[in-house]
């Protein structure tokens, strides 16, 4: 698995990790070994084989590198913003712009949330972030095997088994269960979104499926439009639900196609996570412009160690008639997203963006958002290193991580079509086991 290639990862300046995802290509394995241990993992569930032939960039064949500050400091954004969620104030203002839906406490925090950064010179940057983030379960695979096939992984990191990921998510549906007072565990679940088997990341939900199964529940996979409500309960194919793992992109249940859906959320029929009330609370982009603004959520009653944790999140406001030709002016140092937007959908970067979709912008609810500029890893591309993107998720579950993975891409978004490109498990570099690594020739050679 190592090369000529391995000269280029000796010693020069910058920081270590930055150096590693520029120079370093000892950690990585060609693409036949990643998938025939992706099918291994899998345990039959879904076929690498099919993975590599329908989606042959959803895995880079090499890990990013991040260093252990850059995981506690992303960790701290990501709990600020769940404990400044859960103040009365905050939650006022959020769920003004909110939809109605929103304003239904049924308990549930929201499982599998996504905390998107770029890593800054400055430190990380939170782009945004994500309710019913996808990719952890393929993930919980990728890690596995990359270390299965690359002994160098183990020389430097400890990955998580896919016993915990699997613990750690039982854990999680099991909490989002009783914080909605039910007690036991679900008999029946489903996991809904929109024409399920035409989803990019449906092999995941064959993953989720499989774990709940091994839990004793019942899974199905279903469209919305195959839900029904019976004498108060929520029904698909005559299966009573109790619990809905929610991939739908229509956050606040707003649309007919999930009316139904909605309906049994607001009468407590069955338990939905992530739900419309942890999207307005957590993740509708709006909310980006008050806790990017210190001012802002000092006048909330927000602790100044609260504040002082966001302090780095890049300004975000919203686009406004009064503010649109000021914000034109700048937009070469802005990025545009839409409020509910997702999955880099009708996002602009200000330095690229026409007048025509300017009109759209100004028309709609926008945010401009100060352009941080994504980190680069190096991979190669039959045999020719070539520069990368990358963003670092955190997957959490109330404030707290249970996985970090990056993606790799070209052009302005993350979008699964880029060769060499994809999710790639994350290595923490600890300055004490990478000098370790140096000095036993595993992880670099030096010239």
């Amino acid at each position: 698995m190592t090369d000529d290639l391995t000269s280029n990862c000796s010693p020069g300046p910058g920081l270590l990790q930055d150096r590693l995802n520029r120079d370093c290509f000892c950690i990585d394995v060609d693409e036949a070994s990643v998938w025939r241990a992706v099918d291994a993992a899998a345990g039959g569930v879904i076929s690498g084989e099919a993975l590599a032939q329908d989606r042959p960039h959803l895995f880079s064949t090499g890990p990013a590198f991040i260093s252990q500050d850059e995981v506690a400091a992303m960790e701290a954004v990501a709990g600020a913003i769940e404990t400044v969620a859960e103040l009365p104030a905050f939650q006022a203002a959020v769920l003004s712009w909110g939809p109605a839906s929103a304003r239904t406490a049924q308990g549930p925090r929201g499982a599998l949330m996504g905390y998107d950064f770029h890593l800054t010179p400055e430190g990380p940057k939170l782009i945004e972030v994500n309710t019913n983030a996808g990719g952890a379960f393929l993930n919980a695979l990728l890690a596995q095997a990359l270390a299965a096939c690359c002994p160098e992984v183990a020389a430097v990191t400890t990955p998580r088994s896919l016993a915990d990921f699997d613990d750690a998510v039982w854990a999680m549906f099991q909490a989002e269960w009783r914080l909605q007072g039910r007690t036991g565990k679900p008999a029946v679940a489903a996991i809904v979104d929109d024409a399920p088997q035409g989803q990019y990341l449906y092999p995941e939900f064959l993953l989720a499926q499989a774990l709940l199964e091994r839990r004793g529940v019942q899974t199905v996979i279903v469209d919305p439009a195959e839900l029904r409500m019976v004498d108060g309960r929520l029904t698909a194919g005559g299966l009573t639900i109790d619990l809905v793992y929610n991939r739908h992109c229509d956050f606040g249940l707003e649309t007919p196609q999930t009316a139904t859906l909605r309906d049994a959320y607001l009468s407590g029929a069955v338990v939905v996570t992530p739900n419309p009330r942890n999207h307005a609370l957590l993740a509708d982009k709006r909310n980006l412009t008050l806790l990017s603004d210190p001012d802002a959520l000092a006048g909330l009653g927000v602790a100044p160690h609260l504040i002082t944790a966001l302090r780095g999140l890049p300004r975000a406001r919203l686009v406004t008639p009064d503010n649109a030709e000021a914000l034109w002016a700048q937009r070469k140092s802005l990025f545009f997203k839409p409020a509910a937007g997702h999955a880099g959908k009708a996002v602009y970067r200000g330095d690229k963006i026409t007048r025509g979709a300017w009109t759209t912008v100004t028309a709609g609810d926008y945010i401009a958002q100060d352009f941080a500029a994504p980190s680069e890893r190096r991979v190669r591309i039959a045999g020719d290193p070539q520069v990368r993107k990358m963003d670092v998720r955190l997957y959490t579950y109330a404030g707290k991580t249970l996985m970090t993975a990056a993606r790799l891409y070209s052009g302005q978004t993350t979008n699964f079509r880029t060769p060499g490109g994809g999710f790639a498990p994350v290595v923490v570099v600890a300055p004490d086991a990478v000098a370790w690594a140096d000095a036993n020739g595993v992880l670099c050679a030096p010239t």
